[in-house]
């Protein structure tokens, strides 16, 4: 009697082929503006157009715009290989100090839970890479804040985007049943005028 095979999951299958690029976006807050994390996330193999984007923003350097890989600590950067991008021009020291510090370790450790909860094959942590933009609210300078708060919005919310970027969340048929019933928050503010 021939051996039958194993069946693969769909998670597995997923994984199986090339991924060119995925994206996903996420929101986590807390009750403070400053501790919003919104970052937008572009996912795909080192040896495609997400891998060339990379080395094009590393080696693309803009004053008020450094990029960086995320890390856990200097010297030990994470795998798949991850870009931080500010979508705020940076100009004060406390500001970057916060964003390449409490942030920055936010990422490495969102990118991490993503591996661990599946969302990012393990297997193929050196083959991908992940650019990250990164909205840090610029009220953070002037604010009492906690970073304990902003490391796990920063942290939860990179690994929220990771698993909509993977796993095509919303999909289509969603947006397109839904389209009606969401409201952008700061177009309903400017058609309420309290912009």
């Amino acid at each position: 009697m021939a051996k039958q095979k194993k069946s693969k999951s769909k998670k597995t299958e997923k994984f199986m082929g090339r991924i060119g690029m995925r994206t996903g976006e996420a929101l986590v807050e807390a009750e403070e503006a400053w501790s919003a994390a919104e970052p937008e996330v572009v996912i795909g193999e080192l040896d495609g157009p997400v891998g060339y984007a990379i080395a094009n923003l590393l080696g693309n350097q803009v004053k008020g715009h450094t990029k960086v890989f995320a890390i856990l600590n200097s010297d030990v950067q994470i795998r798949p290989t991850t870009l931080m991008v500010s979508k705020v021009t940076v100009d004060s020291n406390k500001y970057t100090n916060i964003l390449m510090g409490t942030v920055q370790a936010a990422i490495a450790h969102g990118v991490l839970d993503a591996v661990r909860a599946g969302d990012l094959p393990r297997k193929r942590a050196d083959e991908l890479g992940i650019i990250v933009s990164v909205w840090l609210d610029p009220s953070i300078v002037e604010a009492k804040f906690d970073p304990a708060v902003l490391f796990q919005t920063n942290r939860d919310a990179t690994a929220k985007a990771i698993h909509k970027a993977m796993h095509g969340i919303p999909d289509i048929d969603w947006l397109l049943e839904n389209q009606e019933n969401v409201e952008h928050y700061f177009h309903k503010l400017a058609v309420d005028q309290k912009l």
